[in-house]
């Protein structure tokens, strides 16, 4: 067992406390919380674009997709903010701060009057998002050390993903019989309670595990960057932590487009309720699932062409649900949704992995808050840039440029990055 406090692992021992085998215990609990970290967002998947048009009668893309960009934008500065404060104050009491931020969103989504209300609920889930997903990451990636990081990011997505692809299905099919606030409210209110208790009760920090390998490590040249540094090397400088930047923006932008316009493009076709969520949770659950797989296969192969790779599957998956025949679109859609998970589940794990390459133990939580803040602006940028293409375009058309600029994101990757395989 490790010490009783993480504080007292001393640079002889911190490779004997690392480890997924020896902190199996808290790594698990941790994958147990981001399951219920991703049932939050995961509720409001299929319903939340049906909720605008048939409650609030919003015919605008732009104006419905709104609901995503208070989210993308108050979730990627919480991310940034994550990174930085975790190394301040710890990682657990910022795991707390997030599912406390969490327990307003079902009331907000039960008696919203207006869309505001609708607008400041994503406001909140954004930082509950922020917090705990962002904690939750640099946790395990403090626990298992290096040599089976992929593995951890993967376990760590699966289970994210996994409950929010039930989620999706599992609020719909319930708002088709009892409506959309009921259903919002009771998993919201559910996962919010238990996330929290579980977070409160049995989480114990990990700050002290990055600290003691940050002190084993300080023969190996690297400097202890400011946090000004870490941005403007995470952003731009630093070729492959610059890359998994803008390919976590991409890929974000055209997960945003599947949330706001997929229920919309399916609803189009005459779908009900339950077709939708079910159709909306394919792409998730492939997504959850693969994760597994291809982060432990990073861990083999390294970083670089599982990410080109997976942006290209993405595009491609994008196009066959755009181009999807008007009269029988459902297996065209079910094709679509598989592509888009495979590729996905190809890139989530592995852009994580990958700034835990690169980044130094000292400063690593901060290069994570980074990543994730461009990350989540894609949410926003893709809320804005199909919506505006909707109204003028059509849904096809919004999503066929996602799908062009995904594409291109592949191919930087493919040129630009350098293979850094994983330490060990």
């Amino acid at each position: 067992m490790l010490p009783a406090s993480a504080r007292s692992i001393s640079p002889p021992d911190v490779e004997a406390a690392l480890g997924l085998g020896r902190n199996w215990r808290q790594f698990t609990l941790l994958v147990v919380i981001n399951a219920f970290v991703g049932g939050m967002v995961g509720l409001e998947r299929a319903v939340v674009p049906l909720l605008a048009e048939q409650e609030f009668g919003l015919a605008s893309k732009r104006a419905a997709l709104s609901f995503i960009v208070s989210f993308g934008l108050v979730k990627a500065f919480t991310n940034l903010a994550a990174g930085h404060w975790s190394e301040r104050v710890g990682r657990k009491p910022l795991l707390v701060a997030g599912w406390v931020a969490g327990l307003p969103v079902p009331f907000l989504l039960l008696w919203a009057r207006d869309w505001s209300w609708v607008t400041a609920a994503n406001m909140f889930l954004g930082i509950n998002q922020g917090l705990c997903w962002s904690t939750t990451v640099v946790m395990k990636i403090d626990l298992v050390g290096p040599r089976r990081r992929g593995l951890a990011m993967g376990l760590n997505e699966f289970a994210g993903y996994g409950a929010f692809a039930v989620a999706a299905w599992a609020c719909a099919f319930v708002a088709g019989s009892y409506g959309f606030r009921t259903s919002l409210f009771t998993f919201g209110l559910a996962f919010s309670v238990v996330g929290l208790v579980l977070s409160v009760v049995f989480v114990r920090d990990t700050t002290g595990f990055a600290r003691g390998e940050a002190h084993a490590r300080r023969g190996d040249g690297q400097p202890t960057l400011s946090f000004g540094r870490v941005f403007v090397e995470t952003s731009f400088r630093d070729r492959n932590l610059s890359m998994v930047s803008q390919a976590g923006l991409v890929n974000n932008l055209n997960d945003g487009v599947s949330w706001g316009l997929f229920p919309l493009l399916f609803a189009s076709a005459g779908l009900r309720l339950p077709q939708i969520g079910l159709l909306v949770a394919i792409y998730p659950a492939v997504w959850s699932v693969g994760q597994i797989g291809a982060g432990a296969l990073s861990d083999r192969w390294g970083r670089k062409w599982l990410i080109a790779a997976g942006m290209w599957i993405q595009a491609l998956g994008l196009w066959i649900m755009a181009g999807a025949p008007v009269t029988e679109p459902y297996a065209a859609w079910c094709g679509g949704s598989v592509l888009l998970g495979l590729g996905t589940a190809l890139v989530y794990p592995t852009l994580l992995a990958a700034i835990g390459d690169r980044a130094h133990p000292a400063w690593r939580a901060s290069a994570v808050g980074v990543y994730r803040l461009w990350r989540d602006l894609g949410y926003a940028v893709g809320a804005v840039l199909s919506g505006v293409i909707a109204d003028r375009f059509g849904l096809r058309a919004a999503i066929s440029v996602v799908a062009f600029l995904t594409l291109a994101s592949g191919v930087m990757c493919a040129i630009r990055m350098i293979e850094r395989p994983a330490e060990g």
